[in-house]
């Protein structure tokens, strides 16, 4: 499973994929984590066009931030255009306990590998918020 990490998520990014290595998963499940420079995205790209992109690409979008405000909003787009095919969004609940405590970092990283490894039964659900 593929992963749209959102730009602001970069440094995060790499601590949620190390987490993930030394819990052995990635011997088990292939899983990768694409930036949007890696896909010519500009960082400022609205949500329309991202959650859009992701859909299309096949890859779930991890977020922390994306907001509910406005037509393009991430919230807005999801009602608007989300189907039972439609990948998830999964979003970090708390980025400040992200970046401070281990144990919720931990349970992130578990909550993420749980969805990849039961992605069917997340499929349209929309939203995500993790842990």
């Amino acid at each position: 499973m593929n992963f749209l990490i959102d730009y602001n998520l970069q440094k995060y990014a790499a601590i949620l994929l190390g987490k993930i290595a030394n819990d052995g998963w990635l011997d088990l499940i292939p899983l990768s984590f694409i930036f949007f420079q890696d896909i010519e995205l500009p960082t400022d790209s609205n949500d329309r066009v991202v959650w859009q992109l992701a859909q299309q690409k096949r890859v779930i979008l991890l977020t922390a931030n994306r907001n509910m405000k406005g037509e393009d909003s991430l919230e807005q787009v999801i009602r608007q255009e989300n189907t039972p095919d439609s990948l998830p969004v999964i979003t970090i609940g708390n980025l400040d306990r992200f970046s401070k405590e281990a144990s919720y970092r931990s349970r992130c990283a578990d909550r993420i590998i749980e969805i990849v490894l039961n992605i069917e039964n997340y499929m349209g659900v929309g939203r995500i918020f993790i842990p």
